[in-house]
């Protein structure tokens, strides 16, 4: 069952009341009598961490979670080609 919060417009009075969803709205403050007004609150919700990256889900194939297999035998390459399409990329480090 949902946690509802109401304030009294008269005495600033704060009550939260547990109700199902069928339930009608509370109208009436118990200690005043006043008119009584549904309050939006937060969720009671809470995502901790850094968040969500690709290594948080189960691996399709593999200890290092390739879903693609490679074959190198359907493509052979010239020598000269190989070495001039590869680059050496330069490594990054993060500071602590």
């Amino acid at each position: 069952m949902p946690l509802y919060e109401y304030r009294c417009e008269s005495c600033g009075d704060r009550v939260e009341v547990l109700q199902k969803f069928s339930d009608r709205p509370l109208e009436t403050c118990q200690k005043c009598a006043g008119k009584l007004e549904r309050l939006l609150s937060a969720p009671a919700i809470q995502f901790k961490g850094s968040g969500w990256y690709i290594t948080d889900y189960a691996r399709k194939n593999g200890a290092n979670g390739s879903s693609r297999k490679e074959d190198t035998s359907s493509k052979p390459e010239s020598s000269s080609a190989a070495s001039s399409t590869k680059t050496e990329s330069p490594k990054i480090t993060k500071p602590d």
